[in-house]
């Protein structure tokens, strides 16, 4: 099977927000608040590092010399002796500070950790659907991923650029006793070395992108492969040679990839490698030169050549901290970006709302328009709409007909593009957002649960978790027998992604469990947009009619596409064309015999008894 992967097209690149000085005291700052020692122990490790280097570097040339000046041997000891003693004190000093200055590091990117993930948790809803939002976090998840990535990795490169500045600074001084020629060809090769291999070694980072898309190709393959939900569908379609096929598809275009970049790197060691025979050669002619010439010692040659060499090391090393700096602090400005993404609603600006379950809540939709971003037409039009407190409305109508969005309207994911959503009379746009969520106890058809206890999964948390109502709801929610069938009742872990022996509970289970964490929330308004579509229709309105029994008195909005499943409600609403097409009790749309009764006629014909169909209800 042959598989072409298409490349995506990248245009120009947009600059970043946050230049390096920036980037550098954004981390200096943060430094400071998180643990100050960071930062004094990187200064602390940078010197050092020096010392260590000037010691290792002086201790041959230094010994050669008290030896040409036939210094006795006992003066000869105590100088080696001094040096290894200087050795070993900063051996044991740097071992001490390196290990040590792991810590506050980690605490440091633990904090971006934090921060990265409290945005995406906490962020307007629209930007979780927003697709440069969601390149920036990617991009922000990364950088804080390891000790690798630039908001840890920063600190040693700040270290790197303190520490070989000093040293290039030292050898560049020992150098000045070599006539300019020397001192200028070393620089002069030195530098041309490091930029014309600068550009041949950067082309993986350049094409990074082009190597993440075959690595994630693959990755997604393991994953899929080795996740025991898709097993059945592997074996029962035999998907395994496919599966092979497009991982060996990928695979091939991920080798191809790298040998290309090893003939690129070839071409930077030789250039290397040319320009080091020539800086080397002339620094060795002339220095041997002078030692037939004008009796230069043993001890100065070895210094002034071993200077060169070091000079070439550090000018290169400094240079290319400063450009592992330069790509650190472009993650860095892209965690920044993320973190000030501009939010689409108010928070803490916004006013306060309470919960309270003693309070009539009402909500009208005035006037509402919606139409998601880059689409051509509004998905709904002109919708208005009361629903008084206490008042149980279903909402119904086909797949497509917009009746998620009016619930993410009401809920406030999304802001009308046209028109007014308030509570109790109050544009919700004025409320902290995070408060207006507080008010609604939901079941969404795509649910979410953590890989937790069942108590942890029933209240959302797990610290200050009150025990007694939990195993009250899920005794409302019928679910106990089920609980306490589990061999470790409530404490019983769930999600296989995690623990091994967790149970799996079947579809109407966890609408049971679903049912105990809202009913845990206790929020003034209750919504289920279609959690039980994957159930039978018979499963699917027992549950309704026990979410009815068990939200008596609290305002109520229901979802379903099956239109028996809703009939006790108040009041129905069937969307369609955008719009509120019909309105009323179930009894009295069937009895306009219109669209409702319509869809309801089609719909009775599916679960009429037979042989293995089911009666509704």
């Amino acid at each position: 099977m042959q598989l072409i992967f298409k490349k995506d097209k990248i245009g120009n690149k947009q600059k970043p927000q946050f230049g390096i000085g920036s980037n550098v005291v954004f981390m200096l700052k943060l430094g400071c608040s998180v643990r100050k020692s960071v930062i004094s122990l990187a200064i602390i490790q940078a010197f050092i590092f020096v010392i260590h280097q000037l010691l290792e570097f002086f201790i041959t040339p230094s010994v050669l010399s008290i030896i040409e000046r036939q210094y006795p041997l006992k003066g000869i000891i105590i100088v080696i002796l001094a040096f290894s003693a200087g050795l070993l004190i900063i051996s044991g000093l740097k071992a001490y500070i390196d290990e040590n200055t792991l810590y506050g590091r980690v605490e440091v990117r633990g904090e971006i950790v934090g921060k990265v993930h409290q945005k995406f948790m906490t962020t307007s809803f629209p930007n979780t659907e927003n697709q440069d939002f969601l390149k920036l976090c990617n991009k922000s998840i990364r950088s804080v991923s390891s000790n690798q990535e630039a908001t840890e990795a920063i600190w040693s490169t700040l270290v790197d650029i303190l520490k070989y500045g000093i040293l290039l600074f030292v050898y560049f001084i020992l150098l000045t006793q070599l006539p300019l020629f020397i001192t200028a060809i070393t620089v002069g090769t030195t530098i041309l070395s490091y930029f014309a291999g600068k550009r041949i070694n950067e082309w993986g980072y350049r094409h990074r992108d082009e190597e993440t898309e075959y690595t994630q190709r693959m990755e997604y393959v393991i994953r899929k492969s080795q996740d025991y939900t898709y097993g059945k569908d592997i074996r029962i379609f035999g998907m395994e040679p496919w599966l092979h096929d497009v991982f060996e598809s990928a695979l091939s275009f991920y080798r191809n990839f790298h040998n290309r970049a090893e003939r690129i790197y070839f071409g930077a060691d030789f250039i290397d490698l040319l320009l080091s025979l020539l800086r080397n050669g002339i620094a060795y002619y002339y220095l041997i030169k002078l030692v037939l010439a004008q009796g230069l010692s043993a001890a100065n040659f070895l210094l002034y050549f071993s200077a060169v060499g070091a000079f070439t090391a550090q000018t290169r090393a400094l240079l290319t901290s400063f450009n592992t700096l330069h790509k650190q602090s472009l993650d860095i400005s892209s965690v920044r970006e993320y973190l000030d993404w501009p939010e689409v609603f108010k928070f803490e600006t916004g006013k306060k709302l309470i919960p309270d379950l003693n309070n009539p809540y009402s909500i009208e939709l005035k006037n509402v328009s919606f139409r998601y971003p880059d689409a051509d037409s509004m998905i709904l039009k002109d919708i208005n709409l009361t629903i008084k407190p206490g008042e149980k409305i279903a909402v119904v109508g086909l797949n497509g007909a917009g009746k998620t969005t009016l619930i993410k309207l009401i809920c406030g994911f999304y802001d009308p593009t046209e028109g007014q959503v308030l509570l109790n009379g109050v544009d919700i746009r004025e409320y902290n957002r995070s408060d207006y969520y507080g008010m609604f106890s939901a079941v969404f058809q795509k649910y979410s649960y953590l890989a937790g206890s069942v108590y942890v999964n029933v209240a959302q948390r797990d610290d200050k978790v009150d025990r007694q109502k939990v195993i009250k709801v899920i005794e409302r929610a019928g679910l106990t027998e089920k609980i306490e069938s589990l061999p470790n009742g409530l404490d019983t872990p769930m999600g296989k992604e995690v623990y091994e022996d967790a149970p799996e509970l079947s579809g109407g289970e966890m609408q049971r469990l679903m049912l105990a964490r809202a009913l845990y929330k206790d929020g003034p308004i209750i919504v289920l947009d279609e959690p039980t579509a994957a159930l039978d229709p018979l499963a699917e309105s027992e549950i309704y009619q026990r979410y009815n029994d068990l939200t008596q008195g609290r305002t109520s909005i229901y979802i379903s596409h099956r239109l028996a499943s809703t009939r006790f409600c108040d009041r129905i609403l069937l969307i369609e064309n955008g719009g509120i097409f019909e309105e009323g009790t179930h009894e009295s749309l069937l009895a306009t015999q219109g669209r409702y009764a319509e869809l309801f006629e089609i719909q009775s014909q599916y679960y009429q008894k037979g042989d293995n169909d089911y009666e509704e209800g």
